[in-house]
């Protein structure tokens, strides 16, 4: 039993952190109950390329032990926080490095908190405000800061809400897909004409060889990425979880059930995925579909499930059923080392969490940013039960089997 509190949802923009330097400090309350047991402490953080010098960190104003660099990309950092540093009540946890200029470590910000409880101090903690916080001093905002509790209980996972056929703009997409998608025929054949159209939409670019994140918005993805042309006329960041948005809608515009899943070897690794697992009524399963590679992973003529697959073994490659999208996205010698060393290795199989919304057309101001950096951060991801005592301890819904399994919510049940 334990219980996580935090004050932000993981909705960071890495480009608009919290630089932090001697003067440059940055204070997160959160307020806690009573503890008996030691807590732990999350802070999302990176430490820029080159850098030396520790994360100091300070507890009810107690220094603690630092927290040396992990390196340049934004990452989780655990610290076991004793019980007696904790106070019932509010508790002020303190962040500075010993650089004089904004060149060693950065802090995460979730932005749109007008009650924050983050403040950044400009003159060693002298004196501190929480209206423009950030390096650029943009707005309030809350520093992605987390602890979690040996006493409690973490909330229920929440159900994911479909895609539904109603949406704004389905309509168009239903427009775009490929004719063999509509139907009527085998549910199966129809999701590989999706997946294949969808892997064959644009060439998959991430934030090294992109500038600024397309929305998650698949109209606009598809724009974007198709144009190589995004906002600011800048060149666009499209990868692997903008194809799932794309290949989730058109699979609610065909009324097919779909949802995205998010895949990873731990929080902090590169080698994580975003791809989709769609609902085949005929076998009553959900089925993982990777419409960015194309592909789809059987066994004995009957398609995988992402438990099957991952204890399937460390070769998938005698499992995977490619499409022709395949041919387009492995052109790139980075795409196709990443198949060979972390995709069909099964490496980014190793844990499993559903984004529990697909209605990306109905709430936009709900979904993430920028999402894609090296650490997963959300608090909306449900991540599988074990996941809570292999590393996730950050996030706060986690679910069973039986939750993972079930039967896709309809759109009447949402109503």
């Amino acid at each position: 039993m334990s219980k996580l509190y935090a004050t932000e949802s993981g909705r960071q923009i890495p480009t608009l952190g919290e630089e932090l330097t001697v003067r440059r400090r940055a204070r997160k309350e959160l307020t806690l109950p009573a503890t008996r047991g030691d807590a732990r402490l999350y802070v999302l953080a990176a430490s820029r390329r080159g850098n030396t010098l520790p994360l100091r960190l300070a507890i009810n104003g107690t220094e603690q032990p630092s927290i040396e660099p992990g390196g340049p990309s934004y990452r989780w950092y655990e610290r076991v926080v004793p019980a007696s540093r904790l106070v019932v009540g509010r508790n002020r946890f303190e962040f500075w490095t010993d650089s004089h200029a904004m060149d060693a470590w950065s802090l995460a910000v979730e932005y749109g908190h007008p009650a924050s409880r983050s403040w950044v101090s400009i003159d060693l903690g002298q004196t501190w405000r929480r209206d423009r916080i950030g390096h650029l001093h943009i707005a309030p905002g809350e520093y992605v800061a987390r602890v979690r509790l040996e006493e409690g209980h973490d909330p229920a996972p929440q159900t994911v809400v479909p895609a539904s056929s109603e949406q704004p703009d389905v309509d168009v997409i239903r427009t775009l897909v490929p004719q063999e998608a509509l139907g009527p025929g085998v549910v199966l054949d129809r999701v590989r004409a999706l997946a294949t159209w969808t892997s064959r939409a644009w060439r998959y670019r991430n934030e090294r060889q992109g500038e600024q994140y397309a929305p998650w918005d698949p109209l606009t993805i598809l724009a974007w990425g198709r144009d190589d042309l995004g906002h600011n006329d800048r060149l666009p960041i499209a990868m692997c979880m903008h194809y799932t948005i794309v290949f989730v809608s058109a699979c609610a515009s065909v009324g097919i059930s779909a949802r995205p899943v998010v895949l990873a070897d731990d929080p902090n690794g590169f080698r994580g995925h975003f791809a989709a697992e769609v609902w085949l009524p005929d076998l009553r399963r959900w089925i993982y579909v990777d419409p960015n590679e194309d592909a789809i992973f059987s066994t004995s003529g009957y398609p995988m499930s992402v438990a099957e697959i991952r204890s399937a073994g460390p070769d998938l490659s005698r499992f995977v059923a490619w499409g022709p999208g395949h041919t387009f996205q492995s052109r790139s010698p980075g795409m196709r080392r990443w198949i060979r060393d972390v995709f069909l290795s099964g490496l980014c199989f190793r844990h499993r969490g559903a984004w529990p919304y697909a209605d990306f057309t109905v709430r936009p101001d709900r979904l993430p940013p920028a999402h894609g950096v090296a650490a997963y951060s959300e608090l909306d991801l449900v991540w599988e039960a074990r996941d809570l005592t292999e590393g996730f301890g950050m996030f706060r819904y986690f679910a069973d089997d039986d939750w993972f399994v079930s039967q896709p919510m309809t759109v009447d049940d949402r109503t």
